[in-house]
């Protein structure tokens, strides 16, 4: 299990390098706009969207202003472990989507989301594949 932090930043370019010099890793994956890297130590799945991508009106947009918070999240091993972490939220009277797979963010996943009182978002996530779609499609619900 790892945290993930996505950050919406200014200038992809000038992100990637400032973060690969800071934890010493490069980008595990690179796309127009997009990068994320899989960090050991300290244990962190970093994620940056580029701002200022315009998005049309039936498009779900990914960016706010660079030096956002995007979202928050929590990577784990398996799905099962989403379908837990589902239960246990949803069970303590939180309000969550219930679990889906879906493609996002260039990956294919199994995910459950959260708001937090302030309103950031938290994704519990499993990783299952690659994907060349940045936009969220659900694929199958579970719950």
């Amino acid at each position: 299990m790892r945290l993930q932090l996505a950050l919406n930043v200014s200038d992809l370019d000038e992100a990637v390098e400032f973060y690969s010099c800071l934890f010493g890793v490069e980008p595990a994956r690179r796309r127009p706009g997009y990068a994320n890297f899989a960090i050991d130590q300290p244990p962190l799945k970093l994620v940056l969207f580029e701002a200022g991508n315009e998005c049309s009106d039936d498009e779900e947009c990914f960016n706010g202003a660079g030096g956002t918070i995007n979202h928050l999240g929590v990577e784990v091993e398996t799905a099962a472990e989403v379908l837990d972490a589902e239960r246990r939220l949803s069970g303590s009277g939180l309000d969550t989507t219930g679990v889906d797979d879906t493609q996002c963010c260039f990956a294919e996943k199994t995910e459950t989301w959260v708001t937090d009182p302030d309103g950031t978002a938290w994704e519990w996530y499993v990783r299952t594949g690659d994907s060349e779609v940045l936009e969220n499609v659900v694929i199958a619900s579970r719950s």
